[in-house]
């Protein structure tokens, strides 16, 4: 990054540091530094990258985030940016929310081999655009609780696992975050059944859930079943560690 410090349009190492830490964000001019830096050459996805930024506080730039996701996400596109809450169970992967741009580029290579490497980093970005909503002036709460095989599981090389895991870690303090690990020691529970979310909306629309598998999006609406998936994130939430003992297994994870 020695690059970005010297010259015209300098960036300091404080100035960098709260970019990184996502407590300033990115002027367009900034963004082009960026784009030069990483040699982006590909004038279509420039231009892309740069109306993206610039209508960043705007509700319309969804759409420009929806076209390079898959069809089935749209829905839940949709409603994400107007929750207040998310509590969500993973079994497999780290939610996308508190993903580095790293590890969503080496899951997205591993699940999609073959995918052109412009729509990869389309969506590497999209995804990074969607955490908007964990920082903003109201940002959403957010309650995951991972199974303990999803820090097992590598994504990309050592490194990129590494710094995801410690990224996790740098998430955890903050007030609207919770993270939980589930135990292996925890046997037979809900987990069980696989992943799933439990979503809010502002009152007075009622919660609803949500979970995905190879056939698609599941919406969960019918309250029975939507109470039925609050209790069993409510006996996760007490099988699973506390937020303490889950980062001190998380710093266990990194050293291996």
């Amino acid at each position: 990054m020695q690059q970005l410090r010297t010259g015209s349009g300098a960036w300091s190492r404080s100035k960098l540091g709260r970019i990184e830490t996502r407590a300033q964000g990115v002027r367009i001019r900034e963004i082009e530094q960026l784009l030069d830096l990483y040699n982006v050459t590909d004038a279509a996805l420039r231009v892309w990258l740069l109306d993206l930024a610039a209508t960043a506080q705007e509700r319309g730039y969804w759409l420009a985030i929806r076209k390079d996701l898959p069809e089935d996400f749209h829905g839940f596109l949709s409603v994400e940016a107007a929750l207040v809450a998310l509590r969500q169970f993973e079994t497999m992967l780290v939610p996308g929310l508190l993903h580095t741009a790293d590890f969503t580029r080496a899951l997205i290579n591993g699940a999609n081999p073959g995918l052109a490497g412009d729509v990869v980093e389309r969506r590497v970005m999209a995804r990074l655009a969607r955490q908007q909503i964990l920082t903003r002036a109201s940002p959403l709460h957010f309650h995951v609780i991972l199974d303990e095989a999803v820090l097992e599981r590598p994504v990309g090389t050592p490194a990129i696992m590494r710094n995801q895991l410690r990224y996790l870690i740098d998430e955890s303090t903050a007030d609207h975050i919770t993270i939980q690990v589930l135990p292996k020691a925890a046997g037979a529970s809900p987990a069980m059944d696989g992943p799933f979310s439990v979503l809010t909306l502002p009152e007075p629309i009622p919660d609803f859930g949500h979970a995905e598998g190879p056939g698609g999006a599941v919406y969960i609406e019918d309250r029975s079943d939507v109470r039925a998936c609050i209790v069993k994130l409510g006996i996760l939430t007490e099988r699973a560690l506390s937020q303490a003992n889950s980062v001190d297994v998380i710093k266990k994870a990194t050293k291996t």
